[in-house]
């Protein structure tokens, strides 16, 4: 189970404004518009951070799943003044646990958008399921993965 790394509302990937998800061109998953109140972000399953940057991250655990949390679009923009990182890269993080502090009304203010997508990376289409759809808090469950036989 993949859960939400933080509080907002539940939407399919087709609506972030970037082609790259919206397309599911580097995964299927799930997007979250967020709260705009300050968020502590939380790692969405337990694993090893791959990468951390202040406006995304990824998480891989054993079996070669990972996952992909980008916090906003085109954040990257914004040199980290709308995040503070918690954990560090390469740290083994258990599911819950926190990954950033992020102020989603920066990056509206900075007119960028602050949909999060959190997609299962390089995986098939049809590889999960279970998708959460409305408000969700941060902990909730978000996707599954199907089993593969």
């Amino acid at each position: 189970m993949v859960i939400a790394p933080l509080d907002g509302v539940a939407v399919p990937l087709q609506q972030v404004p970037d082609p790259v998800f919206s397309e599911v061109l580097v995964g299927p998953g799930v997007a979250i518009v967020p709260e705009e109140t300050a968020q502590t972000v939380l790692a969405p399953m337990t694993g090893r951070l791959l990468k951390l940057k202040p406006h995304a991250f990824i998480i891989a655990a054993e079996g070669r799943r990972a996952v992909l949390v980008h916090l906003g679009i085109d954040t990257v923009r914004l040199n980290g003044s709308a995040t503070e990182l918690i954990a560090r890269e390469k740290q083994v993080i258990e599911a819950g646990e926190p990954v950033m502090r992020w102020l989603p009304v920066c990056v509206t203010q900075a007119g960028l958008s602050a949909i999060c997508p959190v997609v299962a990376l390089d995986a098939p289409r049809d590889a999960l399921e279970s998708l959460a759809e409305g408000a969700i808090r941060a902990g909730a469950s978000l996707f599954t993965w199907r089993h593969s036989g």
